[in-house]
């Protein structure tokens, strides 16, 4: 699976959703059913799959499902 979809797997979880669901270019904000609550559930599943905490640069960069695919990514 690409980091693409296990980003959106990951959003899903957050949302309540199916995958997808989706789209390519969702973002916080612009993506109806992402908002803060699932943006906080997305940040906990994230540093979950990731085996560690974010540090707080790196969360203010997540705004994206673009951004949550970098860091699965490693990018």
């Amino acid at each position: 699976m690409t980091a693409l979809g296990r980003a959106k797997d990951l959003l899903a979880q957050a949302i309540h959703a199916d995958a997808e669901d989706i789209p390519d270019d969702a973002r916080i904000g612009s993506f109806e059913r992402w908002d803060r609550l699932a943006h906080m559930h997305l940040f906990l599943a994230l540093e979950e799959r990731l085996g560690r905490k974010l540090d707080p640069e790196e969360a203010v960069r997540i705004e994206s499902i673009a951004d949550v695919a970098d860091m699965l990514d490693g990018r």
